[in-house]
């Protein structure tokens, strides 16, 4: 992978002293199941990203402005424990540097790491998985490090809300916290179900985002492809409500399976990074410090899935 500036921005914007964000690619795919190529999903992204106008229309910023770093590619891939060893250490380093710290996988095993780092950094961290599978199982394939175990240590640590679910394996049932998932069938025929998440974060929220949790219409290039996701702009309204209601202190994009044949995928990959840049600095002056400090009072929230006058 060439480790050029991130979207071709100018040299004052991509020093590390300087930048508030990180930018981390790990091109890792080696617990694929179907469809492999997802390691070829960062030198993807960062390719369609040079050829993105900087300027958001929707938010009147240029937040490549506010900084970005373009940090070496983790590369590890002895065995998928010494990867998210690699890149839970990584990722914990950055955010240590008062770093908002982002991460380009990848497949979804990436996630173990970088949740962890996260998890072990920020108070009371609510995981927010957007997702077409659950990605709850302990071990998988003789790994608890594989893509299909991608959230379960979240679930155990951290306030999991999952979003988008439409296809998990019978067994995960024992794990999922019902209450906090929010499945794919059901948010097609109730419109309460974004603020309904909201309510279940605590403040310091990280975002992991499989990209298979849109619509294969919009996002054919992943690896596991499911129909029945979401489409772009109620995506962005959601992810413009989190980033407004709550601290959002990271996140990640994974599973990107690039074809030849389709770029609008790389695009689309591209697109959805700097519009979460977008609306979590929107209101930031770009001369204003970043902190990553941010720390409220321990929370849980066990707010109720639904309202008790919901009706279906």
């Amino acid at each position: 992978m060439q480790t050029k500036t991130y979207a071709g921005i100018p040299e004052e914007f991509a020093k590390l002293e300087q930048a508030k964000i990180v930018l981390i690619p790990v091109p890792y795919d080696g617990t694929s199941t179907w469809q492999k190529g997802a390691d070829k999903g960062p030198e993807a992204f960062l390719n369609a990203s040079e050829n993105m106008e900087l300027y958001d229309i929707e938010t009147d910023t240029e937040v490549y402005q506010q900084g970005v770093f373009l940090a070496e590619p983790v590369t590890e891939n002895a065995s998928p424990e010494t990867m998210v060893q690699a890149v839970h250490e990584v990722t914990k380093k950055y955010i240590k540097k008062n770093k908002f710290v982002t991460i380009f996988g990848g497949e979804h095993s990436v996630s173990i790491g970088t949740i962890r780092a996260f998890n072990e950094t920020f108070n009371n961290l609510t995981v927010l998985h957007i997702d077409a599978h659950a990605d709850l199982r302990k071990t998988y394939e003789g790994s608890t490090c594989n893509h299909a175990c991608a959230v379960y240590e979240a679930s155990q640590t951290t306030n999991l809300i999952q979003v988008g679910i439409r296809s998990m394996d019978v067994k995960e049932k024992t794990v999922m916290d019902q209450e906090k998932t929010y499945f794919a069938h059901e948010m097609a025929i109730d419109d309460s179900w974004m603020d309904s998440a909201i309510d279940q974060m605590t403040d310091n929220v990280f975002i992991t985002f499989d990209l298979d949790a849109l619509d294969p219409s919009i996002m054919p290039s992943t690896g596991t492809p499911e129909p029945g996701g979401l489409f772009w702009y109620e995506t962005l309204d959601f992810l413009k409500q989190v980033f407004a209601e709550k601290n959002v202190v990271g996140f990640d994009i994974v599973e990107l399976c690039p074809n030849d044949k389709e770029k609008s995928s790389d695009f689309l990959a591209a697109k959805l990074y700097y519009k979460m840049l977008s609306y979590k600095f929107m209101n930031e002056a770009i001369d204003e410090d970043y902190d990553n400090t941010y720390s409220k009072a321990e929370q849980k929230n066990n707010v109720s899935k639904f309202s008790d006058n919901d009706e279906y």
